[in-house]
């Protein structure tokens, strides 16, 4: 049984489908899959043992994306299943010549706000005739190990401006935690800069013992590394996934985002933290009444509250 499978751009999308893909797992236990997206999605995804080919979407980088869409698709093999957990018309053009017995394209079967991993597993329940209900989030790359008790600070979101908390209320919490934890800051190549601003905080404070990983990691080496800590501070983000998939102790900031559709799914030490301010969720970028209050209102003594630390 061949399978092709598109995932979702965003590493946080692409974590939550592996509950869905799981499934299809289930169903067909042989099954050898062909990954299909963006690097960061199937660099983050390629470890599943049943995975036997990467494919990056080229597509995009020179000419007509079009053009090399049908390029791409025929020259692949025939494939038994084929899906696509994307809703673009560029996917369903893709999938239209590509090679396959079957062929199924993502859809949101319920108009109710419910958590996406669900979409996502209906979308594949609905495709093969399964009964499986959503499971856990699932990722193969081996933890980290550290040498001690180690808190980890996530303070980027690619998505936009509007999901990321302050990087000084960040560093208050590394500040009162620092006896208790080693620190790691994370973060991708566009969120050095943020970072780099925890980390001039905590210079300034005295604090040695953390370290800033910020735009230094590979996507294995940061799935490694949010797997094995002791407590994740982070925004709405894809390292959030990554933690909720090794049931990392984790604390979510929420502004703009829906957190009821893409919380941490199935993670019983997740929890969040969120003003619910009539403006949000917007679901925007960038704060469009430009005052920011559903991140600038929350503190973090909410944070050390929530921990059971003094202020």
């Amino acid at each position: 049984m061949k399978i092709f499978i598109e995932i979702p751009t965003w590493l946080g999308d692409a974590i939550m489908t592996t509950p869905a893909i799981e499934n299809i797992i289930k169903k067909y236990p042989n099954a050898q899959l062909t990954l299909f997206g963006s690097f960061v999605s199937t660099t983050a995804l390629k470890e599943h043992p049943n995975v036997k080919e990467v494919l990056l979407d080229t597509s995009k980088k020179e000419g007509n994306r079009f053009f090399n869409l049908i390029k791409i698709a025929r020259a692949l093999p025939k494939f038994d299943l084929a899906f696509s957990f994307r809703r673009t018309f560029t996917s369903k053009f893709l999938l239209f010549f590509l090679s396959a017995s079957k062929k199924y394209s993502y859809k949101r079967l319920s108009k109710n706000e419910i958590h996406q991993t669900i979409r996502y597993n209906d979308f594949i329940k609905l495709s093969i005739q399964s009964s499986n209900q959503t499971g856990d989030l699932k990722l193969y790359q081996d933890k980290f190990v550290y040498p001690k008790k180690t808190l980890g600070l996530n303070p980027g979101a690619t998505y936009g401006s509007a999901k990321r908390w302050y990087p000084q209320e960040f560093a208050k919490i590394a500040i009162r935690l620092a006896k208790d934890f080693d620190i790691v800051i994370f973060g991708g190549p566009g969120e050095t800069e943020i970072a780099g601003d925890i980390a001039k905080i905590l210079d300034e404070a005295g604090i040695k013992n953390y370290n800033n990983l910020a735009g230094k990691t590979t996507i294995p080496e940061l799935i490694s590394k949010v797997g094995a800590l002791d407590l994740f501070i982070t925004n709405d983000s894809g390292p959030m996934h990554i933690a909720a998939a090794y049931k990392v102790k984790t604390i979510t900031i929420f502004g703009p985002t829906k957190f009821t559709e893409t919380n941490q799914w199935h993670n019983p030490t997740g929890e969040i933290i969120t003003k619910q301010l009539s403006c949000s969720p917007c679901m925007k970028r960038v704060c469009p009444l430009k005052h920011h209050n559903c991140m600038k209102e929350i503190k973090a003594h909410d944070v050390l509250k929530m921990l059971g630390y003094d202020e």
